[in-house]
């Protein structure tokens, strides 16, 4: 009898080693979420969520990437950049896109949920920029002058040296990575003007401008398209969003897009990120209209 236990508590014990070892083959972990090492299965899919500014550059990407790898799905969709972060959060997306850096409470809450640091990467440049329909003779606004308008202290273009109309104020939705940018850098943290009319996506924003005479709105530098860019000026010269003054940091809107991860990125998060890392994805964000990273 004592040996028909004894076999029967040795199987048992084998049976558990196996499970165990089954399990870490399979990526998992006591506590069910991946190990570092983990490697996606072949036809697996990534899934990319946040920024509109970079939305269409996260699709050109992925469109890419998946030519070199054809058994890997790449998932890219918009919503803001405050949409991405929420679903890096709740595990919903590997990888956020966002043109603004991640807040202090929303990196902590990464940590305190996921027990991991939020990998912030800077992927591209872009240049927050204000559009003003082509018969706008306004050639260009100081930052004073757009934080006016913003407030809603300058109604009318005769204000700031155009036309006697009233200013039709585009804004983005409070998810939007690019509101928050301008709310902090142009407005000093101030609330937009109750007239401002807040538009889906950047792509909205243009449109409404390219039809409306007297209006203002603002996006990424790739978007302006069918309107005009608006240099700043500063220190008595207009600054305009170019490439070299972005990169620079001359223009006083440049900023860095980034991709967050809840720490460091592997299997094929890591390798669509290396890819647009790569020479041949920065090309890839030149061709959209955005500036390759500062080395």
């Amino acid at each position: 009898m004592k040996n028909v236990l004894f076999s029967l508590a040795t199987l048992a014990l084998l049976s558990f080693v196996t499970a165990c070892k089954g399990e870490d083959k399979a990526g998992g972990s006591a506590g069910g979420q991946p190990s570092a090492s983990a490697k996606p299965a072949a036809g697996g899919t990534l899934t990319i969520k946040g920024s509109d500014t970079m939305v269409i550059l996260g699709q050109r990407w992925a469109e890419a990437f998946m030519k070199q790898h054809p058994d890997m799905r790449v998932q890219v969709t918009g919503g803001g950049s405050g949409t991405g972060i929420a679903a890096l959060l709740n595990g919903t997306t590997e990888i956020a896109m966002s043109s603004r850096a991640i807040k202090p409470a929303e990196a902590q809450q990464v940590q305190t949920r996921h027990k991991a640091q939020a990998k912030e990467t800077a992927v591209a440049r872009d240049g927050v920029t204000f559009y003003v329909n082509e018969a706008n003779p306004v050639k260009s606004l100081t930052m004073e002058q757009l934080r006016s308008i913003y407030l809603g202290d300058t109604k009318n273009w005769k204000e700031v040296g155009g036309p006697d109309a009233p200013i039709a104020v585009y804004s983005r939705e409070n998810s939007s990575g690019t509101y928050v940018f301008v709310k902090e850098i142009v407005l000093g943290g101030e609330d937009f003007a109750a007239e401002a009319l807040t538009l889906p996506g950047t792509a909205a924003v243009v449109n409404a401008v390219a039809k409306e005479t007297h209006g203002i709105g603002y996006g990424g530098a790739a978007y302006g398209k069918g309107i005009r860019e608006l240099p700043v000026r500063a220190n008595n010269e207009d600054v305009a969003p170019s490439q070299e003054n972005i990169q620079s940091g001359k223009y006083p809107l440049s900023r860095d897009l980034f991709f967050y991860t809840r720490g460091e990125p592997s299997g094929t998060a890591k390798a669509f990120m290396d890819f647009a890392l790569s020479p041949e994805g920065q090309a890839v964000v030149t061709q959209v209209g955005y500036f390759p990273v500062k080395k």
